[in-house]
């Protein structure tokens, strides 16, 4: 039995579109209330950005309009971070979520070892629930 309060406003973390499409497609059977998409944009302290922070936040968009396939009402939120996981706990703290749902983005494990698995972080420091979505035997990885 699904606790339909856990479900009340789930924060959905998203990378990319293709990730964004897939995550809310895993989470749409648990039939949520409220849904917010955080993309975090990864900024470095003083080194420079991964990508332009405004490519980075039309990935943003692209992927909420994605997550709003599913979920019309979805709202954005978008963090700024060079810590994914803290930026996560941050925006659920901001957005008022009642939980935190996610794909793992797959991959080997020394890939998780050296990316220092953020699934074990997200699970281990949550202070809310944290759901995680099942992922599609033929999944491939997040990239794009």
């Amino acid at each position: 039995m699904v606790d339909h309060d856990m479900l009340a406003h789930v924060l959905l973390p998203v990378a990319t579109v293709n990730d964004a499409a897939a995550t809310a497609s895993a989470l749409a059977p648990y039939e949520p209330e409220h849904v917010t998409v955080l993309h975090v944009i990864e900024k470095g302290d003083g080194s420079p950005d991964k990508t332009p922070v405004e490519q980075s936040e039309e990935i943003a968009e692209e992927a909420a309009a994605a997550v709003r396939a599913e979920f019309p009402d979805a709202d954005l939120h978008t963090a700024y971070s060079r810590n994914v996981v803290d930026a996560i706990f941050e925006s659920a703290d901001e957005v008022n979520a009642s939980a935190i749902a996610y794909r793992s983005r797959g991959g080997s494990r020394l890939v998780q070892f050296l990316s220092g698995d953020l699934s074990v972080k997200l699970v281990t420091r949550a202070d809310r629930p944290v759901i995680a979505l099942p992922r599609d035997a033929d999944d491939e990885p997040a990239d794009g």
